[in-house]
């Protein structure tokens, strides 16, 4: 169901805020759900379901013109991201349906805790990297066959967090990627192109079975489309060689202040 909720000035920090996330999502490689879930239920007070699926119609654009952006730049695994791509359309309308059978705020602590595992498994798997290169020991390369189980599991799991809570998925996605050593910049556009795909599905389901808030996304996408397109040009100019290590602590570090936020406030 789509409606037009009733402008209020503090809307007008909206496309500021989509402008931010637009240009970060764009350069790490997620959608910006992420961020637009928790402001849309903490600073706006938006119903959980309803946020949800406002949140997937404001993060399509930042998907579809940064994906558009990485693909010029040759920044995009065309066939890795198939496979979680493909993978995370079944998971994204698993998802959308589990979405609307539970309470928000069970749907607020499910995506907090949720947040926290994924945190602590990139922080793990980051530390576990840094101790293997300390000794001395090369990380293998994967195998084609680990690469699909990886990617068709880390898809549809992608899928899954799409459509129940919102936002990207771009965490499981991101972690798939980053275990497969691929460069940043790959990783970034090809996680792009996948959340574009589970985006684009889960919001076809949520437009049959939720409430979207058009007011809500025109001033999110006004903001977040000129990021989304900044932010893969400023990506192709950058060295990003050092940059992995710090970009995936950060990036967890963000993932479990939110946690943390959405289940304190449930």
């Amino acid at each position: 169901m789509i409606f037009h909720s009733s402008f209020e000035l503090s809307y007008l920090w909206l496309p500021l805020i989509g402008f931010s996330i637009g240009f970060f999502a764009s350069v790490i490689g997620s959608g910006g759900g992420f961020v637009f879930l928790p402001s849309l239920i903490l600073i706006y007070n938006v119903p959980a379901q309803t946020a949800v699926a406002t949140s997937l119609a404001a993060t399509l654009p930042i998907c579809i013109v940064g994906s558009i952006g990485h693909y010029r730049n040759r920044h995009i695994h065309i066939r890795l991201g198939l496979i979680f791509g493909l993978a995370g359309i079944f998971g994204s309308i698993a998802g959308a349906g589990l979405s609307n059978m539970v309470t928000p705020g069970q749907l607020k602590f499910g995506f907090g805790i949720y947040s926290g595992l994924i945190a602590l498994q990139i922080i793990i798997s980051d530390w576990k990297r840094k101790r293997a290169r300390k000794n001395g020991i090369e990380v293998p390369e994967i195998s084609d066959g680990k690469k699909l189980r990886k990617g068709s599991s880390y898809g549809f799991m992608a899928g899954m967090v799409t459509g129940t809570f919102g936002t990207s998925g771009a965490a499981p996605v991101l972690a798939g990627l980053l275990s497969m050593k691929i460069p940043l910049k790959v990783v970034a556009g090809t996680s792009l192109m996948i959340i574009t795909v589970t985006t684009f599905t889960a919001l076809g389901a949520h437009f049959l079975i939720g409430r979207i808030d058009l007011t809500l996304v025109w001033f999110l996408s006004s903001g977040a489309v000129i990021g989304a397109f900044t932010g893969p040009r400023f990506l192709a100019g950058i060295k990003t060689d050092r940059a992995e290590s710090p970009a995936r602590r950060w990036y967890a570090m963000g993932l479990l202040i939110f946690g943390i936020l959405l289940i304190a406030t449930n």
